[in-house]
């Protein structure tokens, strides 16, 4: 079992950036694709990115796209999602999940296609 844990919020003003870190205690992450969600106030939980386990494959949600990118340092692990050019309505509560696969997939978008998540990690963007 993994426990994510999830690092880098903050309060940033509109246009800037922020990054955040996921790693784990327990086991390593290299065996798990990778997700961050978020969840703003009064709204769902929704998928913003996703890595492969490798690495080598991404995927994003088009709300993000372009602004923010996935990566991840298995050696290290870590999995990082780097946000640009922040907005008001990015402003949520950044969640890092992991899946158990032997696929070399991002492609997993439902909250439910995640076995492990982390506690949490609040960002606010400032207008």
């Amino acid at each position: 079992q993994v426990q994510p844990v999830e690092s880098g919020g903050g309060l940033v003003q509109a246009g800037g950036p922020l990054r955040l870190s996921c790693g784990a205690s327990g086991r390593t992450l290299s065996g798990y694709a990778m997700g961050w969600f978020r969840q703003g106030p009064g709204k769902d939980r929704e998928f913003v990115a996703a890595i492969s386990r490798s690495g080598d494959s991404t995927y994003y949600a088009d709300s993000v796209k372009g602004r923010f990118t996935i990566s991840r340092d298995n050696a290290k692990n870590t999995v990082y999602l780097q946000m640009n050019s922040l907005k008001p309505e990015d402003t949520a509560v950044y969640y890092c999940a992991a899946k158990l696969t032997r696929y070399g997939s991002s492609r997993y978008t439902g909250t439910k296609e995640y076995d492990y998540w982390g506690q949490g990690t609040q960002v606010t963007v400032s207008s």
